[in-house]
């Protein structure tokens, strides 16, 4: 006779939080034998905060038949699982546009879209496009993850903003 232990399963995208799968369910392949006729003394809870998967290693050895009608009995382990996914963070400087005017243009604003980053977690942009002639150039910015912001947890996209200086068209009185 075969019993089936299959664990729970959960997936999740990472928070910052502490996440937990707890359980399993029980298939048997004669009805009667029920769950009162096994013991489990294992640990069936799994847990996890950063990106990664978590096995909850249910072994057939944390299952033991009690029952006194039944004594060839197999256990046969589906391991459950935590996965706690990556979010996805899109960061972007800012498209920007003037007439000449001899000055660079600038625009320092980077705007964090996707899933964004956790609660009290983030990073700091050193935004370095210019463009003062007429003209378009990569609005080129780099980024330094906070302290406490671990980069497994992340996959990050940049997107540079296009800075655009246009041709001045008024007349010159010279």
């Amino acid at each position: 006779m075969t019993v089936t232990i299959i664990g729970n399963n959960n997936t999740t995208v990472y928070d910052g939080e502490e996440h937990t799968v707890t359980g399993y369910t029980v298939s048997i392949d004669n009805e009667l034998y029920t769950e009162d006729d096994f013991t489990f003394s294992g640990n069936d809870t799994v847990k996890g905060t950063d990106a990664g998967s978590y096995e909850m290693e249910l072994k057939a050895a944390d299952f033991t038949n009690i029952s006194k009608n039944f004594g060839n009995v197999e256990f046969v382990i589906v391991d459950g699982e935590l996965e706690i996914t990556r979010r996805q963070v899109i960061l972007t400087s800012a498209d920007d546009e003037k007439v000449y005017d001899a000055t660079p243009l600038t625009n320092s604003t980077v705007t964090v879209s996707g899933d964004g980053f956790a609660e009290g977690e983030g990073a700091g942009y050193d935004v370095t496009g210019a463009q003062t002639e007429v003209g378009s150039s990569a609005n080129a910015f780099t980024y330094t993850l906070n302290e406490g912001t671990k980069a497994d947890n992340y996959t990050i996209t940049t997107v540079e903003g296009t800075l655009t200086v246009t041709e001045l068209t008024d007349k010159v009185t010279v």
